[in-house]
């Protein structure tokens, strides 16, 4: 028998490939998920600072996350094409050297408006990440790649463990500014590994970018959160012209943007990955627990710190209990998945998030508040840990031949739901008296919304065993 090509071997290397090279690749992509997921939760720690240095409002100052998320948003279904149409590891070398060079440019940033244009550019390098590095590991694992693909649920927690740890320390002995910096050298060792262990995948067909697609999904998310966060301005009303214009504007760009999809040969989005089976509800549970779960969670830290006073170190590690309860589950969930399927898990992890919030919203008793909002967010570690390594999976084996798309959909309508959340949150705050209580009616109602998602998941399809 001939033997393969090299071209065929790097286009499907999990049939022949050592394991110990394979562990090599997923160590390295994790890296690049690891500082995404850090980046994610180590700017919470640092609102109070970021506002006070750079002499911001709160609702600007909340850009800093809600504009990270939206270019994630935006790059996520475009990086997968680009993965499969250039080669996956060109385009997660860019990605790291775009995120790279961005973090620096963030550190030196010396207005929030200024600061928030290069956060931009930051996401867009660390949403790419995900669906490149999803393909990546799905090429390397063969038919183990279900849970090669879970097991990232275990690097994004420790993200989370990572970055309040860090931030917090950051912000109480030097500044914000050094948050940002850490990234350069860790994007600099990345960048060499990817450049001298990750495999060549060989480029698909090529296919059209629907650049008038992704424009209008961004104008429509732009407008719209725009327009939410000028109410946060001094002396804003929803009466107010700026306001009303940017949500007329938010609700033309996303009826063009829905006329264009149903039109277009190649649509940003396909039809099929929006409406398909499964797929719809799918998008429907990610929107609602992307809101619920990541748009409240980044703000933790800052409810911590507006309603009992905790310092930013101390507010930081209680995203860290949230993660450490993520992680004690997660691993543990994703080997059972072949045996206890999609549906239990996503419910019982729905329903133990939802009652971390509510307990986080209640008053301490009979421990300090601390140890009282540790607890919860342990609570609600759990219930993610058991939860998202399922949800994850549901969506990418209705299709496995579309892996590198459908995890950019996934994580682009997680991070839809959490900008709302942002965005919303910090505007009632603005207007509120008592932020801290506000905050904790926010978390009771972001609970009732993970209920309302329960019955949506009896239309999942099910699955058991492997792919």
């Amino acid at each position: 028998m001939e033997p393969p090509r090299l071209e065929e071997r790097t286009a499907e290397p999990a049939a022949d490939e050592p394991l110990a090279h394979r562990r090599i690749v997923f160590g390295i992509v994790s890296i690049a998920l690891l500082m995404a997921s850090i980046d994610q939760t180590i700017v919470a720690t640092a609102l109070n600072a970021i506002r006070g240095d750079l002499n911001a409002e709160l609702n600007w100052s909340g850009w800093t996350i809600t504009i990270y998320a939206l270019g994630q948003i935006l790059v996520m279904p475009l990086a997968g094409r680009l993965g499969d149409q250039f080669g996956r590891k060109r385009v997660f070398l860019a990605a790291a050297v775009l995120f790279t060079i961005a973090s620096l440019a963030c550190s030196l940033a010396d207005s929030i408006y200024l600061l928030v244009v290069f956060r931009a550019f930051q996401a867009i390098g660390g949403g790419a990440f995900m669906p490149t590095a999803t393909g990546i590991v799905a090429e390397q694992f063969g038919r183990d790649r279900d849970r090669a693909v879970g097991m990232f649920t275990s690097i994004f927690p420790i993200g989370g463990i990572l970055g309040p740890i860090v931030g917090g320390v950051i912000v109480t002995y030097w500044s914000w500014r050094e948050i940002f910096i850490v990234n350069v050298p860790a994007g600099l060792l990345l960048i060499l590994l990817a450049w001298r262990f990750i495999p060549h995948s060989a480029p698909k067909a090529a296919a059209r970018i629907d650049g008038v697609g992704a424009l209008l999904l961004a104008l429509t998310i732009l407008s719209g959160m725009y327009g939410i966060s000028s109410l946060g301005g001094r002396g804003a009303e929803p009466t107010d012209p700026l306001f009303i214009g940017a949500e007329v504007l938010a609700v033309v760009f996303g009826f063009l943007f829905v006329r264009h999809t149903n039109r277009a040969r190649d649509p940003f989005i396909p039809i099929t990955l929006l409406r398909g089976r499964g797929f719809a509800v799918m998008n429907a549970i990610n929107l609602l627990y992307g809101a619920a779960v990541l748009g409240f969670g980044a703000l933790v830290p800052l409810y911590a710190e507006s309603r009992y006073g905790i310092q930013p170190l101390q507010a930081g590690t209680l995203l860290t209990a949230r993660a450490v309860g993520m992680i004690c589950v997660a691993g543990l969930a994703v080997f059972a998945l072949r045996r206890t399927g999609y549906r239990a898990p996503m419910i019982g992890g729905f329903l133990l998030v939802a009652a971390g919030m509510t307990l986080m919203s209640i008053a301490p008793h009979g421990l300090t508040p601390y140890a009282w909002l540790a607890v919860a967010a342990g609570v609600t570690g759990i219930g993610m840990g058991l939860s998202i390594p399922a949800s994850n999976n549901a969506s990418l084996q209705l299709a496995p031949d579309q892996i590198s798309a459908i995890a950019g959909l996934r994580g682009m309508f997680r991070q839809s739901g959490g900008i709302i959340a942002v965005s919303v949150t910090t505007t009632v705050l603005a207007h509120s008296a008592n932020p801290g209580t506000s905050q904790a009616n926010v978390c009771i109602i972001f609970a009732a919304v993970l209920l309302l998602i329960v019955p949506f998941t009896f239309l999942v399809p099910d699955h058991r065993g492997s792919w």
